[in-house]
């Protein structure tokens, strides 16, 4: 990585006089690989490079304007035509009084190694092998699977350099693997879909077997399942779901929706806003989350942010310009798109502190409920603004502490604030999950059920 990190400080060596230079560069490299009916349908292998430039330049008294161009080359032409796009781009922009570039705070480095030292040695021969011995187990599994949706082996490995005119100057490089899967099974009434992954840092960390598992476990569970009663209910939710519903509440902690008043937690800091059972943090120094980074988007390190405590809102996670308009400090959380993007305040690696329960003894605690599997029409039916929650729902139903027939075609309806608060457990089975959240059970206590 010393060659990209090279090469931004001799672009930021460059900055006019007065003129703050920030420089991103990466490069990349990903395989995909597709089963289907015991052939490989797809195949791709990519590589890419290249660079995303920002230059800031004083207006006077109104402030800062900023420039940004950007480019999927690092061929030293193309460098410099991006530069002198950045700086004509910062000529039209408007004046603004927090526009900086970050300044090194002096927060030490986290000890961080997101390499996998095998990742290079997987061969092609061997992505397509898992692809293909993956769809066969599911199609094995069970006679009830009638069909193999997908199969997929996918990998990715990125390096990175950022440097400034402020003083930063960081490099980081990390590599992905995972496996998923898709199967449809039938009883002959009906078709049902399960979806089953596993990730990990390399492909020796894969377990195919546990994928095709969990796909055709969540199929066939589902065979014959029918609208539920309406009414009031608590629900469990599963890790996956849960997942998915902290992602959106970690969206309402950033910094920059906060300060436009576009989160329901704007203006509510030390208030309680959830359970007391409810402790939230955003680790990206924690290497189990794949979100784990050593540096932020602008070249801070990474840290833990504490952001409800015992239920009680303490914070929120910003990037440097957020920050200012917050009267506040970066807390290292710029995130960007790579060198395509520009920073912006969000989080990487949320958990919620486990509890004690696993989710055999959530649900037998619970007693009657609805076990909720997997939802549908998230983006729609979820308003980070007002709180509003209304999800397409299908699981189980739960029948004195286990889990009984099959649903679907539900929806399930509170709000965010309510549900904070109505949280009666968190398991403590935490899953590191792809994303920017972690899952494990969480059961909601007066959830509005909507079937038959």
């Amino acid at each position: 990585m010393t060659e990209l990190l090279d090469l931004a400080h001799a672009v930021v060596g460059r900055a006019l006089p007065g003129e703050g230079v920030e420089v991103y560069v990466a490069r990349g490299k990903d395989t995909e690989v597709r089963a289907y009916d015991g052939e490989i349908e797809q195949l791709a292998t990519a590589s890419s490079a290249g660079v995303g430039i920002r230059v800031v330049v004083p207006a006077g008294g109104e402030g800062n304007r900023v420039g940004f161009a950007w480019a999927g080359s690092l061929e030293p032409s193309v460098v410099d035509e991006v530069l002198r796009d950045a700086r004509d781009n910062a000529a039209f922009a408007t004046p603004d009084p927090d526009v900086v570039l970050a300044e090194p705070d002096g927060v030490p480095v986290a000890a961080l190694d997101l390499w996998h030292p095998g990742f290079a040695e997987t061969s092609t021969d061997r992505k397509v092998e898992l692809a293909l011995e993956l769809e066969r187990m599911v199609r094995h599994a069970d006679p009830r699977v009638r069909q193999v949706d997908s199969a997929d082996y996918g990998d990715a490995s990125v390096e990175m350099a950022i440097a400034s005119t402020t003083g930063i100057a960081a490099t980081s490089r990390r590599t992905s693997a995972f496996l998923s899967v898709s199967a449809i099974a039938s009883d002959g009434k009906g078709t049902q879909t399960g979806n089953g992954f596993s990730v990990g840092r390399a492909a020796a960390e894969l377990d195919a077997e546990r994928a095709a598992d969990d796909a055709v476990a969540r199929a066939v569970r589902l065979l014959g399942a029918r609208k539920p009663r309406s009414g009031r209910i608590t629900a469990v939710f599963d890790p996956r779901v849960v997942s998915t519903i902290l992602s959106i509440v970690a969206g309402a902690l950033s910094g920059d929706t906060v300060v436009k008043g576009r989160s329901i937690f704007a203006g509510r800091l030390g208030e309680e806003v959830a359970a007391q059972a409810v402790t939230l943090v955003d680790d990206p120094t924690d290497a189990r989350a794949f979100g784990a980074a050593r540096f932020d988007g602008e070249g801070l390190a990474c840290r833990r942010n504490l952001l409800i405590d015992a239920g009680v809102l303490k914070g929120f996670v910003y990037d440097t310009v957020s920050a200012r308009r917050a009267g506040a400090v970066s807390t290292g959380s710029a995130v960007r798109g790579g060198f395509a993007g520009t920073p912006g305040a969000g989080c990487r690696a949320v958990v919620l502190s486990p509890g004690t329960l696993d989710q055999g003894a959530i649900l037998s605690d619970v007693g009657t409920g609805i076990y909720v599997q997997s939802v549908t029409g998230v983006h729609s039916g979820v308003n980070p603004v007002s709180g509003d929650f209304s999800v397409g729902a299908e699981g189980l139903m739960v029948r004195t502490g286990e889990l009984a027939e099959p649903v679907r075609e539900a929806t399930v309806a509170s709000t965010l604030q309510r549900m904070l608060l109505s949280i009666r457990h968190v398991g403590a089975d935490i899953e590191w999950l792809p994303g920017t959240a972690a899952g494990q059970t969480l059961a909601v206590a007066d959830m509005q059920l909507s079937g038959a």
